[in-house]
């Protein structure tokens, strides 16, 4: 059989399971012990969504790649993060898949939204030909920051999820700017903001309650991505701690990084290794069925997850959190604020930057 093709299932046997150890495991938010807790760790890891090279999709482009084998590794990451934002969108953060089980309309209408066909919202086509403008060509290899930006764009289509997409430069989130982002357009304008419904599930989603419910929302739900370099070349040990918390948070998405030209989505850790999902197996790309259903045992991870050293990290990365509603955000501000694992460097430019701008700086050394 070709390695390239191989399964996770496939594979099992050499991935190593957690090991027996008293530190906590951390999951998007969520603190586990290995020794009550497995079979919830392992479950809530099989519940996210994990997109890998597939093989035999239709052209990008009509003329261009059928596979994203060797150049998507990053692309897959960048579908994973938004993939669990819109999972905590549509599904909550308590949301669980289980083999076998039959799923809500709205559980595929997400997966549909990542299929690998052109106009699936936040396919592999649409990030690659939309980072044509990011000044990449298809078939080149992406960073987290510019598959950020392309995401970014992308989301302004899914008129079903209307989030509000923030990428913070300059190391720096600025409160009054995602308040103005997540506050405005937040009544239906027309058919365009709010779609017309004939199906319980269409190809890119739509259900139609969720257009009703944004209309009486007074806060777009935020996905807020920020890019960092955390070294020169090795990620620097002042900000190990940090990270961590950042997979403590209720909001948390996960980290997109890896190592170089080698990227994993980071979906926690548990000592000082990180947990992630790796998206560096081929498999046949899936085709939907008429009713908008998928067969979708492919698209989540059934055995032990991947783990590496925090000092292995490549320093450059993107964070990813979720706010559903502004008390979500006003959570996640005062968690940055008093958090006692910042480095002093950082403690300090935050107390000044609160004082002038009321912005939270993430520097990069």
């Amino acid at each position: 059989m070709d390695a390239a093709t191989l399964t996770y299932d496939t594979l099992r046997f050499e991935y190593e399971d957690f090991p027996e150890t008293k530190e906590p495991v951390w999951i998007l938010g969520r603190k586990y012990s290995v020794f009550t807790e497995k079979e919830e760790i392992l479950l809530d890891v099989t519940s996210r969504l994990w997109f890998t090279y597939r093989k035999n999709f239709p052209a990008i482009g009509g003329t261009g790649p059928t596979s994203d084998t060797g150049w998507g590794c990053m692309l897959r990451c960048g579908q994973m993060i938004f993939a669990q934002a819109l999972v905590c969108r549509h599904l909550g953060r308590d949301w669980r898949w289980i083999k076998g089980k039959r799923q809500t309309d709205n559980y595929f209408s997400v997966l549909n939204a990542f299929i690998d066909k052109k106009d699936s919202y936040y396919s592999i086509h649409q990030i690659a030909q939309m980072g044509v403008g990011e000044g990449k060509s298809i078939g080149q290899w992406y960073g987290p920051n510019t598959v950020a930006q392309v995401l970014k764009k992308l989301a302004t289509f899914d008129t079903w999820s209307s989030l509000a997409v923030h990428i913070a430069m300059d190391n720096t989130v600025v409160m009054e700017e995602i308040r103005r982002l997540c506050q405005s357009n937040f009544s239906c304008a027309g058919a365009a903001a709010c779609p017309a419904v004939e199906a319980d599930v269409l190809y890119n989603g739509y259900p139609e309650e969720a257009g009703v419910r944004d209309k009486l929302s007074l806060w777009k739900p935020l996905v807020l991505l920020i890019p960092l370099r955390l070294g020169l070349t090795e990620i620097n040990e002042a900000y190990i701690e940090t990270l961590k918390h950042c997979f403590m948070m209720p909001q948390s998405l996960g980290v997109i990084g890896g190592k170089p030209n080698s990227a994993h989505y980071f979906i926690g850790y548990v000592g000082e290794e990180l947990i992630y999902l790796d998206p560096h197996t081929t498999q046949p790309a899936v085709e939907p069925s008429d009713s908008g259903c998928l067969p979708d045992e492919s698209f989540h991870c059934q055995h032990p997850p991947c783990r590496m050293s925090i000092a292995e990290l490549d320093p450059s990365i993107a964070v990813g959190f979720f706010c559903h509603t502004e008390e979500d955000f006003n959570d996640w501000c005062h968690q940055i604020k008093k958090t006692p694992l910042m480095p002093t460097d950082w403690k300090g430019s935050l107390t000044q930057k609160m004082k002038t701008s009321r912005s939270y700086p993430f520097e990069n050394k």
